[in-house]
């Protein structure tokens, strides 16, 4: 089976969905997404401009790099990104929450306060490959616009952004730390977690120069585990650690996503509750529902409230759910001294899918 990958090296998700199908050995070419391709392809069949985006052989279409790795994971065979034991596979899907919703806030930061100008030759270069670097930069620049305006509505603004580096820094002595012990989060055998984290990780704080060296000046072991990740030199298959086994490593992060990043999906939970009152089955969900405060690291701010986290929690708490009870009391004792009580006694809300490529009340 042939599939083509329709995203940019630039690109926070085309970065996690070429690592897996990399690591899958998936059969599949990349393509950059240029201006025609959006126009052509991309817009007419998804509605909107957005990548990655990967064709199929029957000329099927997927988008969201979620609905990417659970249906070719599966279709594929042969080693999986899932661990089968549940407690790991719980852990996995809040790394994998962690990466693809919450380190956007350090990914954009550092990209726009620290490699503004790299992006915008970045940019212009994909799209008008070309032209001379002084028009790529240009281009770039009028084409940054939308992505530069994604700092206050992540909540990113000179209150917040030295907790939102302190935060970052603490992550990345975490990882390291990890991955000094690790190869990949829960073993050898990188799980859906690992490609949630690399989006990010690689794409931006990586690949992007300011940044990049920060990571390579404090956190050489991450490095090493983005560049296996990169590099397609991860262990094929693998093995997830034995036991249902989750590394004291990762408790710390854990923890932190418990603090910074549960009280923001608490809180829209609440708000979608109160939008989809008196909404039929299938309404279109807005991709905001106006501000809301958060925190980081006790630092408070103000961001958009964003319903498709929601959706992406709904892969955790289905795993939770359907845990047996001898496991739902190992995955609560494991992670109730942590805050994982925030997960536990999550507020109801309505649930959520994906219908034409969007974000819906089921």
């Amino acid at each position: 089976m042939t599939y083509t990958l329709y995203g940019a090296e630039v690109s926070y998700y085309t970065g996690k969905a070429r690592a897996f199908l990399n690591w899958k050995g998936a059969d599949f070419s990349e393509t950059v997404a240029s201006r025609d391709i959006y126009q052509n392809l991309i817009v007419p069949r998804i509605g909107w401009p957005v990548i990655p985006v990967v064709t199929g052989p029957q000329d099927e279409i997927l988008q969201d790099t979620s609905d990417i790795i659970d249906t070719l994971d599966a279709r594929l065979g042969g080693p999986s990104v899932f661990p089968e034991s549940p407690v790991q596979r719980l852990v996995a899907l809040l790394f994998e929450l962690l990466g693809d919703e919450w380190l956007v806030i350090p990914a954009m930061h550092y990209r726009w306060n620290y490699n503004r100008d790299f992006a915008y030759s970045e940019f212009g270069r994909l799209n008008a490959p070309d032209a001379t670097p002084e028009e790529q930069f240009e281009i770039g620049r009028k084409m940054a616009v939308n992505f530069e305006g994604a700092l206050p509505v992540l909540g990113v603004d000179d209150e917040t952004i030295p907790a939102v580096e302190s935060a970052y820094m603490e992550l990345l002595q975490q990882l390291d730390a990890h991955f000094a012990v690790h190869p990949m989060l829960l073993g050898d055998r990188p799980s859906i977690g690992d490609f949630g984290l690399y989006g990010p990780l690689y794409a931006h704080l990586y690949r992007d120069p300011a940044s990049g060296d920060i990571m390579r000046d404090n956190a050489p072991n991450v490095v090493k585990w983005v560049e296996s990740l990169r590099d397609n030199t991860a262990a094929k298959p693998g093995e997830f650690l034995a036991d249902d086994a989750i590394p004291e490593t990762l408790l710390p992060i854990l923890h932190d996503q418990f603090r910074d990043q549960f009280p923001v999906l608490m809180n829209t939970a609440i708000e979608l509750s109160k939008w989809a009152e008196g909404q039929p089955a299938g309404a279109p969900v807005p991709r905001a529902l106006g501000r809301h405060p958060f925190s980081i690291q006790g630092t408070t701010g103000q961001r958009m409230i964003f319903p498709f986290n929601l959706w992406m929690l709904q892969r955790v708490q289905d795993q939770y759910n359907a845990m047996s009870d001898d496991d739902r009391a190992h995955a609560d004792a494991l992670l109730s001294p942590i805050g994982g009580a925030a997960l536990f006694v999550f507020p109801s809300f309505p649930r959520l899918k994906r219908q034409d490529y969007k974000l819906a009340l089921a």
